[in-house]
């Protein structure tokens, strides 16, 4: 009788370590997901604002040039063309990048297929 009580008493223990194990793998691996994910958005906000600053003064210097090529036939009809181009392409780009906010990539992929994957796993072995 004891040895079946300690035979169970052991599967016991070696279940709650292997729970805990999985549990710490997932969390170490959901760790990493935040870090990368971070980092990748640090990332692209670096690159946003560069570009952003660059396009920036490109456009600017653009239309001064612009402007001041036509500067003696049509300087306001230059002036509002290059207005209406730019608020045309603002909505754009808004556009754009709100389809990218939507299309985002599912947050912990990774954490959530390996969860799914113990899932099945402890449910065949259940079975």
């Amino acid at each position: 009788m004891q040895e079946t009580g300690a035979g169970l008493l052991g599967s016991a223990k070696r279940l709650l370590c292997t729970l805990t194990s999985i549990v710490s793998t997932r969390l170490e691996l959901l760790a990493n997901e935040l870090q990368e994910e971070r980092l990748r958005l640090t990332q692209m906000l670096f690159f946003a604002l560069a570009a952003l600053f660059c396009f920036g003064m490109g456009i600017l210097l653009l239309t001064v040039f612009i402007v001041v090529l036509f500067w003696d036939d049509h300087r306001l009809a230059v002036v509002g063309g290059l207005t209406v181009l730019f608020f045309a392409s603002g909505t754009v780009m808004a556009m754009l990048l709100r389809s990218r906010a939507k299309a985002k990539p599912k947050l912990f992929s990774a954490s959530l297929s390996e969860l799914a994957k113990d899932r099945a796993h402890l449910g065949a072995n259940h079975e």
